[in-house]
């Protein structure tokens, strides 16, 4: 069986399509359940999953409110929660496919991959703004490495509104660090990153599918500077607590913050000549933010 987690906070104008894109799924009711874990939502999110439940009386689903504040929290109770072999986490702005549950049934009968995750395609509530180029995108949780099943790149992993795990690997590997992530309206992150860090390190491959994809549901608000701003900052302190673990870790983290400025100079010299202005601003200005967050602990 597949457990689809889905955690929330504030939603509401939001988690009705994500609700209704797990109601439509091709697989039969049977072979997937449903675990909400409402994070302390004080808007009508309540409503509004008791709502779908009752237009839905087939669907196995489930509703849990989880107490303690921020998105770890929520994901782990989701975890201790469910009773699928599979375990998928859905953003709660993220509208799945219809054969979801299927596919991913298919993947894990058929393939030796322990975790993954799937394509993530933008859902523009108004449009791209012009300076947000595709180095960009994963801001907005969009991810998309073609149209190829593979094993993820070492150094990129799923992103959080479409990931699933073999509820095996996370027994091993451990659930994840409440120390990261998002707390209500904070930018924090890292918890993602953590968690596969600790798959590879156990041996597990983690593969790339983009037949099993989702549509994730972008807001103008995200699209704004001052949002970009707050993220990136929010991913630099992330990145701080992660690796202050260790000196040699924050060392390497240093020495690696290094590189990704040449990798941004060069790409914001590709932008400059190419006359994208303002996608070169914006690369230069995204990766101050998260050096001045992993450097001041903002």
């Amino acid at each position: 069986m597949v457990s689809i987690i889905v955690c929330t906070y504030n939603r509401e104008k939001f988690i009705g399509q994500c609700l209704d894109s797990i109601a439509r799924q091709s697989a039969s009711s049977d072979r997937f359940e449903l675990i909400f874990v409402d994070n302390n939502s004080t808007d009508r999110t309540v409503q509004l999953f008791n709502d779908f439940k009752l237009n839905n009386p087939e669907l196995n689903c489930r509703y849990f409110l989880e107490l303690n504040q921020g998105l770890s929290y929520a994901r782990n109770r989701g975890i201790a929660e469910s009773k699928g072999d599979v375990v998928a986490f859905l953003d709660d702005d993220a509208i799945a496919c219809e054969d979801y549950v299927s596919k991913l049934e298919t993947v894990f009968a058929q393939s030796e991959y322990g975790a993954g995750g799937g394509k993530i395609l933008p859902r523009w509530e108004t449009s791209r703004p012009d300076w947000m180029g595709d180095f960009l995108l994963p801001l907005v949780s969009v991810i998309d490495l073609g149209n190829q099943q593979k094993e993820f790149p070492v150094r990129k992993y799923p992103i959080g509104a479409n990931m699933f795990f073999r509820r095996s690997v996370l027994k091993n590997v451990g659930d994840f660090n409440t120390q990261l992530g998002r707390v209500g309206k904070n930018m924090m992150g890292g918890e993602e990153k953590d968690i596969f860090n600790r798959t590879r390190a156990a041996g597990v491959k983690i593969g790339y599918f983009p037949d099993i994809d989702v549509h994730h549901i972008i807001p103008q608000e995200r699209t704004t500077e001052a949002f970009i701003r707050k993220q990136a900052l929010g991913i630099g302190s992330s990145e701080s607590a992660r690796t202050r673990t260790s000196f040699f870790a924050y060392l390497n983290r240093l020495v690696t913050e290094l590189f990704k400025w040449g990798a941004t100079l060069l790409i914001s010299l590709y932008y400059l000549a190419t006359f994208n202005f303002s996608k070169a601003r914006m690369l230069c200005r995204f990766r101050f933010w998260v050096t001045t967050g992993l450097i001041t602990k903002q």
